[in-house]
């Protein structure tokens, strides 16, 4: 079997949780024997030499429809549906916030989708979308595919609430690395009993009000992760805020990010909305409690293994955090993980997938 991976035109360069879902999800496939290749949605590609196509984030039709329509090729989609209409643009300066506030939610991300061409030169593959909206051409992809890939049944739920499709569904469930985290980190005092926050910061992570929640308290607080290209102002807000024990130190490499895990105390990804969360998954089963926000998909994965904040209220993140680092961690939680949540695991439901579609 061979099948072409197709993402956004900044997955690597701007990483988030889908290039880390669609890497591991890639090598597991790999090590059961099929042939995946990677492609951005901007490059050219040879749809005669695959099978099938997967698709990620299709809250970004723009780079689905051209390939659908050209290939003529059955498809899946790894949904990873972010309501970006719950996420408030503090910290954001200028017109995006007041734009947002303005426009319903499909109009705003037609729009981004836009600026993003302008500004930051990625192209709109699918000349289609300029002409049908936001909605009809996420309706389209999803009415079309042969299959979708949520990554929980709440996350499926939300979206045929939304884009109501019958097109039938599979859960993959998002992982962790079993290599990496069994593996030995060395002790490291810098990380020693701190707080971490891992993941891109944009406002949706809302690294603003952790900052401002953890400001001149007793804790050592870490954020790593690389500021979105189009959240730099409220990259900037963060550094402007950020009180002598919060510190903003950019991207990890594997290494230092597991080093970084096996010595905290605690993680925390506070966010507007999260389909999952995966440095909270890899976070807790290198042994750190996890707070995370009540928003989005979270609970499906952390059920009563997590403290939950309201991501708005300053207040609600700091007394989460006490909390999680007042109490103990549950061994029960790293076992239900390793059980439950591995990418070994997803790639196998995702192969299941394609065999269902290709009725082999």
């Amino acid at each position: 079997m061979k099948v072409a991976f197709i993402s956004r035109a900044t997955l690597y360069t701007s990483p988030g949780g889908d290039t880390k879902q669609l890497e591991e999800t890639a090598a597991g496939l790999r090590l059961m024997g099929v042939q995946v290749d990677v492609f951005l949605a901007n490059e050219k590609i040879d749809y005669s030499s695959y099978d099938l196509l997967h698709f990620f984030n299709i809250i970004r039709p723009a780079d689905v429809i051209a390939h659908v329509r050209k290939s003529r090729k059955p498809y899946v989609v790894s949904t990873i549906f972010v309501e970006y209409g719950s996420v408030k643009e503090e910290g954001r300066t200028g017109m995006v916030g007041t734009i947002k506030k303005m426009l319903p939610e499909s109009l705003f991300e037609y729009i981004k989708t836009v600026a993003r061409a302008i500004k930051n030169g990625e192209e709109i593959v699918s000349k289609e979308y300029l002409l049908w909206g936001h909605t009809k051409s996420t309706m389209y992809v999803a009415k079309h595919a042969n299959m979708l890939l949520p990554n929980s049944e709440s996350e499926y739920k939300r979206f045929v609430a939304k884009y109501p499709v019958r097109t039938p569904h599979r859960v993959i469930p998002n992982g962790i690395s079993e290599q990496q985290t069994g593996a030995a980190y060395p002790h490291n005092d810098k990380y020693k009993s701190a707080i971490l926050c891992m993941g891109r910061i944009e406002s949706r992570k809302n690294q603003l009000n952790l900052i401002r929640a953890l400001n001149n308290s007793p804790y050592q607080l870490y954020i790593h992760g690389k500021p979105s290209p189009n959240n730099m102002a409220y990259f900037e807000q963060c550094k402007l805020e950020a009180a002598p024990n919060v510190h903003l130190e950019g991207h990890l490499d594997e290494q230092e990010l597991y080093t970084a895990y096996a010595n905290a105390k605690v993680h925390v990804l506070p966010s507007y909305f999260e389909t999952t969360g995966l440095s909270s998954l890899e976070a807790a089963v290198m042994g750190c409690n996890i707070v995370v926000t009540d928003r989005g998909d979270t609970r499906d994965y952390f059920k009563n293994d997590a403290w939950y904040c309201e991501p708005e209220d300053p207040a609600s993140i700091r007394q989460a955090v006490e909390a999680a680092y007042d109490a103990p961690y549950n061994e029960a939680f790293r076992q239900r993980i390793l059980r439950e949540y591995t990418w070994q695991r997803a790639a196998e439901e995702t192969l299941k997938a394609y065999m269902d579609v290709l009725k082999v």
